[in-house]
């Protein structure tokens, strides 16, 4: 499909910047595609009321780390200064990175991150470029190892906020906090699965009073969630691959889900993908572990997943060509342009969406 058919316009004013507090007092679109009222301005508190029974949730556990680096280059003659953002742990030493400005870099040279402003255990933290790819990616080799290492960049680390956010503010000591669901677990992911952000201990007890059981996979979210698609069709454009599992518990958890006439509501796109991704062709879910680079558009069936619940996406990501294949993209540019007239707040700190399978 042509890349321009998911292309919108939005406001700056309405891109979040920070999350409301409490987490579920953000407001929820709900949208049911073919009813004659295919959108409903409801809250993410009114979650309970808008499952039933039986329903499960399923939440990606995965936990940000502080993958965004500041430091400079070392060893050879002037010490430009050098971002990266860590995006996938190769070994106990080794990461993949983006780095700016990669062209400061060549194999061999040695970057020293946060040295500066702040009081280090372990005083300078060097990685030396192994390899560089395309587009800013390199190999980094850390001096540092294992649980040590981890430390040091947590340490040293900021969290490594959105594009459309880190442009407009730097991140700080309260996005330790904000941009990190209350689920998180599994270390390895750069940015936070954003709907999960909503949930509070207080919404999660409503939900289980409700008879709606919480059930976990784990998905390392990487840097490609946020880019948006080049190309100038669809079909041209590659996924990054990310890491995740599902358990056999929970994969047999959620197929007696739907033997009991229950459905699966994916917290997000990370749980949705990872759920299509461990699917048969006859819709039951098996045990995985691996990568999966699934890129989901209009015209692709759905095996799982029965309900979404999601933030508002960037035009032209994969992101907004998921919804609009879940619930149709004429019904989606119709969910967003009344958002945008009612004022909801869109991207990772913003609000949600209730979508129902078109």
């Amino acid at each position: 499909m042509r890349t321009d058919l998911f292309d919108f316009e939005l406001p700056a004013d309405r891109i979040a910047l920070r999350p409301v507090s409490p987490r579920d007092a953000a407001q929820l679109l709900v949208v049911r595609p073919g009813q004659a009222s295919e959108y409903e301005d409801r809250g993410i508190a009114d979650l309970p009321d808008l499952l039933a029974p039986g329903d499960a949730l399923v939440f990606n556990d995965t936990r940000v780390i502080a993958a965004r680096l500041s430091g400079r280059r070392v060893g050879r003659g002037e010490e430009p200064r050098i971002e990266a953002t860590l995006t996938k742990r190769l070994d106990g030493s080794h990461w993949r990175a983006l780095v700016r400005p990669a062209k400061k870099l060549k194999p061999g040279d040695v970057v020293r991150f946060g040295e500066e402003g702040r009081v280090c255990f372990l005083g300078q933290l060097d990685a030396t470029v192994e390899e560089k790819g395309h587009e800013g990616e390199v190999t980094l080799a850390f001096a540092f190892h294992g649980p040590v290492l981890d430390s040091a960049i947590d340490e040293r680390g900021d969290m490594p906020l959105p594009p459309y956010i880190a442009s407009r503010r730097p991140p700080d000591a309260r996005d330790r906090d904000d941009y990190q669901t209350m689920f998180a677990r599994q270390e390895g992911s750069v940015a936070a699965p954003m709907a999960a952000l909503h949930f509070t201990e207080n919404l999660v007890e409503r939900l289980r009073q409700r008879g709606v059981a919480l059930h976990f996979v784990t998905l390392h979210v990487g840097p490609g969630t946020f880019l948006p698609v080049k190309a100038d069709d669809t079909s041209a454009h590659r996924m990054h691959p990310e890491w995740g599992t599902v358990s056999p518990e929970t994969a047999s958890a959620l197929n007696a889900v739907h033997r009991a006439g229950g459905r699966i509501v994916a917290v997000g796109s990370t749980s949705l993908r990872l759920l299509e991704t461990a699917a048969t062709d006859d819709g039951a879910l098996r045990p995985f572990s691996g990568d999966t680079a699934l890129f989901i558009t209009p015209g692709d069936r759905f095996r799982v997943v029965d309900v979404m619940l999601t933030n508002f996406h960037l035009p032209r990501s994969t992101l907004f060509m998921l919804v609009a294949a879940f619930s149709g993209l004429d019904v989606m540019q119709r969910a967003y342009a009344h958002a945008i007239r009612a004022g909801y707040r869109f991207y990772s700190y913003g609000d949600a969406c209730l979508l129902f399978r078109a």
